[in-house]
């Protein structure tokens, strides 16, 4: 088990995460989420030990061992991929020579004690040495580094003639292979294409230990994960629920959250106007003080939900092109003497939206550049009229101009948009704020990727070809961008390995393999299902909630917190009401002593006498009736104040 104690980590004297516990059980999935920004990698590396918190601590046993694959990594070796993957399997070496050692000495010992302690140790070396594999990992070397895409003749190539994606992938491949407790991953699906995916998929889901997941692939979070944990407001908050059920849970949790902000709300200006109303009586000053250190004790709730209703991605109208966008005629294409695609014939219309899916290097983002006219070939390309082409590739950040801000960037190819309009935008491209004045030059690669997203965006385009266009956004930025190219009316090519990304935004796959061109009408899940790679656990929350994976307990124990939850607001309502009546009342008491008293101060009020003690009575009654409001108004506002904080403590 590893334990997160009380982990605090601080930018500029800010917290990023403050006082975070949690714990990681044998067999827990994890799905580590949040915005961009909110931590996630922070933890992973904390966790992993390579940054230290500013406060808390790690805590897990010597033996426990921990596999880490980070975004980005500086993989330098001159080995072959197969001899790379062999030499890290360092405890497998270390295991064989402890062996060989308690082995030698039990041949030559005579104590009947040492050697039952001798025979104990092999034993349980032996068994290590089972789990990790060790009588067969040159075939479980083979089956890893195939499902990860690699073919046999790349087994011996040098590690230096592979792309840093690759590279990844030998990373990926030595961390499953000597089988840690814990599996750390940080967006790997980014180096990988679908079938490497779905295999990774697989083998996570069947792992015997324990799996810590960052990822905004939503759908190989959901199928790989049991348990969800979201860093939000510098919080955990931590479901027994794979993603997907959790999205509905979180759907519940964030219309509470908004119903206890606008009680909160009342409440707080509730305690403001008495403040207001009673702070310079002197036979009150000790309730208004009361009220001051209530509203200055009050743990202001904070609505975590992206505002969608102010971002709004859509495309600018363009001039219509003609019916047919290109074809081609025996299209092929060479590097030096290696054949990438062999003599493809096909024809594109107005109005295809066309996924390219094969594996990597295949030629997917080949035959991407070539449409693009960024390219050379041989064949014949031939194209309609009035085509206005734009063309997002994970390098375009080249052609920014880095002596720019963001908004002036983006604003110099804007179309009809206001400044307000292109800022809503940049939003959506996690660029918020002071940010959008930030100058390109200082960008990261994938900064500058999404300023280049985000001018694709407000061009105008009858023809729009983009590779990996989700790789730098966040979920929220995908849904975002996903929304706008449901709506977009031009022709769509779109090089993605994102099945939740690609589901219902295109009518056909083409898949490139062996040189050659497959195309599959439907979209991602039809290709999916005919090929065999269809994984079923598209589970919606609009569907049923309960499936077999999450235990029936842990479904009812998160509906159960939000039946009290829903229970104490009803409570809470009920208090605010009689508080309303109590303040109305007070008011009209209020309103008849002062009466009394601007009469007593004529003293021709006092001519009749039987009158005045009359009223004088009425107005005794109504002070002592006053304080018995006062009274009330009080226990009400301490009764309602408990329920505050016993709805503010429920987990």
């Amino acid at each position: 088990m590893l334990n997160v104690n009380n982990i605090s980590i601080y930018f500029s004297g800010v917290p990023l995460f403050n006082d975070i516990s949690f714990s990681v059980n044998k067999n827990d999935r994890v799905g580590l989420i949040g915005r961009n920004g909110s931590g996630k990698t922070t933890l992973l590396n904390i966790i992993a030990g390579t940054r230290i918190p500013d406060s808390g601590t790690i805590s897990f046993s010597k033996s426990y061992k921990i596999g880490f694959l980070p975004q980005e990594l500086n993989i330098q070796s001159n080995r072959s991929v197969f001899e790379e993957v062999q030499s890290s399997l360092k405890e497998l070496e270390a295991i064989k020579q402890q062996i060989q050692f308690y082995e030698e000495n039990l041949s030559q010992e005579t104590d009947e004690k040492a050697i039952l302690t001798y025979s104990e140790k092999i034993n349980e070396l032996h068994y290590r040495f089972d789990i990790l594999g060790g009588n067969s990992i040159e075939s479980e070397i083979e089956q890893t580094l195939t499902g990860l895409g690699f073919i046999r003749e790349e087994f011996s190539k040098p590690m230096e003639t592979f792309s840093g994606g690759w590279r990844m992938r030998v990373e990926l491949a030595k961390i499953l292979l000597a089988k840690p407790d814990l599996i750390m991953l940080d967006e790997p699906t980014n180096h990988l294409d679908i079938e490497s995916l779905i295999w990774l998929e697989k083998f996570l889901s069947n792992y015997f230990g324990s799996v810590i997941l960052v990822s905004h692939d939503t759908k190989f979070l959901n199928n790989v994960t049991n348990r969800t944990i979201e860093i939000s407001n510098k919080r955990v908050y931590d479901f027994k629920l794979q993603y997907y059920r959790y999205l509905e849970l979180r759907e519940k949790q964030i219309e509470e959250q908004k119903s206890a902000f606008n009680t909160q709300q009342k409440e707080i200006e509730r305690i403001e106007k008495f403040i207001s109303k009673f702070r310079y009586k002197a036979t009150l000053a000790s309730r208004v003080q009361s009220r001051i250190k209530q509203l200055e004790k009050i743990d202001r709730i904070e609505i975590d939900e992206p505002d969608l209703n102010n971002i709004e991605l859509r495309f600018p109208p363009v001039e219509k092109s003609s019916l047919n966008i290109c074809e081609a005629i025996n299209l092929s294409k060479f590097y030096d003497s290696k054949l990438v695609l062999n003599e493809l014939n096909f024809q594109i219309h107005r109005g295809d939206k066309i996924a390219f899916v094969g594996k990597n290097g295949e030629g997917k983002t080949t035959l991407a550049k070539i449409l693009a006219m960024k390219e050379s070939y041989s064949g014949k390309l031939y194209y309609g009229n009035y085509l206005q082409f734009q063309y997002f590739s994970q390098m375009i950040y080249e052609d920014i101009d880095l002596s720019k801000s963001i908004l002036n960037e983006v604003e110099s190819v804007a179309v009809n948009k206001t400044q307000e309009q292109v800022r809503n935008i940049l939003g959506a491209f996690l660029f918020q704020g002071d940010d959008v004045h930030k100058k390109i030059k200082v960008l990261s690669g994938g900064e500058k990727s999404r300023v280049a997203l985000a001018k694709i965006v407000v061009l105008p385009t009858n023809f729009l070809i983009m590779d990996e266009p989700t790789n730098h956004l966040d979920i929220f930025s995908k849904a975002v961008l996903k929304d706008a190219l449901m709506n977009y009316d031009g022709t769509l090519i779109i090089v993605s390995h994102d099945r939740e990304f690609l589901t219902g935004l295109t009518e056909q796959v083409w898949e490139i393999k062996n040189h050659k061109l497959n195309i599959f009408l439907g979209d991602i899940n039809d290709y999916l299902e005919k090929n065999d790679l269809f994984i079923s656990s598209n589970y919606s929350p609009l569907k049923e909630v309960i499936q077999e994976q999450t235990p029936l307990s842990d479904v009812k124990e998160q509906i159960n917190t939000y039946e009290i939850r829903k229970s104490l607001n009803r409570e809470i309502e009920k208090i605010q009401k009689n508080i309303v009546k109590v303040e109305q009342e007070i008011q009209v008491i209020e309103a008849k002593i002062k009466d009394f008293e601007t009469q007593s101060d004529n003293p021709d009020f006092f001519n009749d006498i039987e009158n005045y003690l009359k009223l004088q009575q009425v107005y005794t009654q109504n002070k002592e009736k006053l304080n018995e409001l006062y009274l009330s108004w009080e226990t009400e506002h301490q009764l309602l104040e408990e329920k505050n904080n016993d709805l503010n403590n429920l987990t």
